[in-house]
């Protein structure tokens, strides 16, 4: 199985904390972008035409932002190209302050069946410090037009002004409203984007305070039977994200659109990051790529172990040999200096629970 990433690049305004591929007020060209995402769809069919899809997602950007009906385009696009599975896991992002009752409706006809919504933080100052479009009224609204589906919602740590009773606020306030799991992960600040300032002045929480409020948060959310099984994501039983255990499983996948990443049979695909480019390529029938990655020998193996190790079922040691040989010939003097920081059971490696949050330490002697 394989999954399929969508990227919408379309947004009403930059988050200050956002590096990623968006584009504001462009709503001129969300037509003729989406258009060009169909047909590249059809470009590639004949390619992807021996693989099953187990999951789709739509990420952006803000995938709520566009109108509804090139979403449900998109799904009908991907049936009439592609086989998925019998019952695949389609999920969207969504930000609280673009969302209706109809487009819900939309989506749900096209097949849409997982949800995830940027909440972020209950606290409305410091949604507006982020410059996000929503308040928390905002998210309470989205969460009771979901009600009785599928639904996840962010929450972000290390926010200026943010203390521990302002995460439990946010974590009571999503799981009140029905969501089945919550990504909870730390405010990551790249140089050149607004908020980089607030970090340099120091008006941020250090390092230490943000584990603090991760490994409190997530004992609240264990005690209200949300399991960990990934560094930033905890759910409900049966509620993980099938998508993104596939990257995890270091799984196939496929994406449309600007800047999306594909990979398959051992090569990694990027697609351009200049909007004008890709739509340019896709008008003159050629694919939008502009990087092309064999990943093999010990950047493999890397890969490989990071991505298993970064969730709480770890690592199969007969697995990773019957890829790559010997675990501890490759990796033996790596495993004696970090061992106090895993274990190593019927066949399985993990990082202690305790030493999860901090695998990027632990796994830094396993880099070559």
């Amino acid at each position: 199985m394989a999954g399929i990433y969508i990227h919408v690049p379309f947004c009403k305004q930059k988050c200050s904390y956002c590096d990623f591929c968006s584009f504001p007020n462009k709503s001129g060209y969300e037509e003729a972008y989406m258009a060009c995402l169909y047909q590249e769809m059809k470009l590639r069919k004949e390619e992807l035409k021996e693989m099953t899809f187990d999951t789709v997602y739509f990420g952006g950007g803000t995938p709520s932002v566009i109108d509804p009906k090139y979403i449900y385009g998109a799904m009908k696009q991907i049936k009439t190209c592609f086989r998925l599975s019998q019952n695949p896991e389609i999920t969207i992002e969504m930000n609280p302050g673009t969302v209706s009752e109809e487009k819900i409706k939309l989506y749900t006809r096209a097949g849409i069946n997982r949800f995830s919504i940027g909440l972020q933080t209950a606290i409305d100052s410091q949604l507006a410090d982020l410059n996000r479009i929503h308040t928390a009224r905002d998210f309470a609204h989205c969460a009771s037009l979901l009600k009785g589906r599928n639904f996840n919602a962010d929450v972000m740590l290390g926010l200026k002004g943010q203390t521990l009773d302002d995460v439990k606020k946010t974590i009571d306030f999503a799981t009140l409203a029905g969501a089945s799991h919550i990504s909870m992960y730390a405010l990551t600040v790249e140089d050149g984007t607004p908020i980089y300032t607030d970090y340099l002045n120091g008006e941020l929480p250090d390092e230490d305070t943000v584990a603090y409020y991760y490994e409190e948060g997530r004992k609240y959310l264990e005690e209200k039977g949300f399991k960990r099984y990934e560094i930033s994501n905890f759910a409900k039983e049966g509620k993980e994200s099938r998508h993104n255990l596939n990257y995890w499983a270091r799984g196939e996948y496929v994406g449309f659109g600007l800047s999306a990443s594909s990979f398959m049979n051992g090569r990694r695909l990027t697609n351009t990051f200049d909007l004008d480019e890709y739509m340019k390529c896709i008008l003159s029938g050629f694919l939008p790529v502009v990087d092309s990655e064999e990943v093999d020998g010990e950047t493999a193996k890397f890969e490989y172990l990071m991505l298993h190790l970064r969730t709480t079922r770890g690592m199969k040691i007969k697995e990773f040999e019957s890829l790559f040989g010997s675990f501890f010939a490759s990796y033996g003097d790596a495993y004696e200096k970090t061992k106090a920081f895993m274990t190593l059971e019927d066949g399985v490696l993990r990082i202690k629970d305790e030493y999860l949050y901090v695998q990027n330490s632990v796994l830094m002697e396993y880099m070559r």
